[in-house]
């Protein structure tokens, strides 16, 4: 199992957490709510207000978001979902965890067996991990002057509603 960030539409309440919950892509499980260590710009772009992590560590804001244990039927799913390496590209992130269903004991340690690729206990609140995250070096430079958010809410006061990709016209 990997461990995944998501801090978009793919979060419970969000207009795409349906797919984490389909079995048919895989198998997905509720870690804990966390946020990032670094900062990294949140933004809304395009026509279709879709949420993007631009990959400029140390700019933006601390993220919050969700962590979840993914199998790697979802992981696969996951990478198609968010058009990776084009759009998006999967890579490894610090994360602080706030709070989870379990508060366990175990806090994993970066290049260990249960960075990103797992371990079976739920973390400490306060404690750091590491988790796969879709963010992107491929954004169009107006992009970072754009207001930047450390949560994301499809229905937030900005007003960019998400277009989900069946409501959005052909290209």
């Amino acid at each position: 199992m990997a461990k995944v960030f998501v801090y978009g539409s793919l979060k419970k309440g969000q207009p795409n957490h349906f797919s984490m919950m389909d079995h048919a892509n895989g198998q997905a499980e509720f870690v804990a709510h966390a946020r990032t260590v670094d900062r990294y710009p949140l933004v809304i772009a395009t026509k279709y207000n879709v949420p993007y992590l631009l990959n400029v560590p140390g700019s933006g804001q601390h993220v919050t978001g969700e962590i979840y244990s993914v199998d790697q039927q979802m992981l696969d799913y996951l990478d198609w979902f968010e058009k990776c390496p084009q759009k998006y590209q999967r890579s490894v992130i610090r994360l602080e965890v706030q709070d989870g269903p379990g508060g366990g004991e175990h806090t994993p340690k970066a290049g260990s067996a249960d960075g990103p690729g797992g371990g079976e206990h739920t973390p400490k609140t306060g404690s750091s991990l590491e988790a796969f995250v879709y963010s992107t070096k491929t954004y169009e430079p107006e992009w970072l002057q754009k207001p930047t958010y450390e949560s994301y809410d499809t229905n937030g006061d900005h007003g960019l509603r998400y277009v989900r990709r069946e409501d959005r016209s052909p290209e």
